[in-house]
């Protein structure tokens, strides 16, 4: 299970990594970036593809996208010169706040207590 949150993880930076690329491939009609894009894309949906064999379809989507989501806004503002305003940042500390709350709420232990008891015949 670690190994699948740290899989996860990874998956979730290189969605950054694919986002920025795709932006500098300029509507793909730059070659090199629209590879590099395209190509860790896949790898990126790949390693969630993965890690989703042992983590919860909801928080484990939630959890990468909102890892690209922030990273790429992040990167963004500091790298490439967009506005950083308080809207901006109360709205990305929405979107950990909830993808934090999916993962609390998606514990195990959670898991275990709201799976139906099946009867037995």
């Amino acid at each position: 299970m670690v190994l699948a949150w740290v899989i996860l993880v990874v998956a979730g930076l290189l969605e950054i990594v694919w986002s920025l690329a795709l932006k500098e491939a300029d509507g793909l009609t730059r070659l090199g970036w629209s590879v590099l894009g395209v190509g860790v894309a896949m790898v990126s949906l790949g390693m969630l593809s993965y890690a989703l064999k042992s983590l919860p379809v909801g928080t484990a989507y939630a959890v990468w996208v909102g890892i690209g989501t922030v990273g790429v806004a992040g990167v963004g503002m500091v790298a490439l010169g967009e506005p950083v305003t308080w809207p901006r940042m109360v709205f990305l500390g929405l979107i950990v706040a909830g993808v934090m709350g999916l993962n609390l709420e998606s514990s195990p232990q959670q898991q275990a207590d709201d799976t139906p008891a099946v009867p037995r015949s």
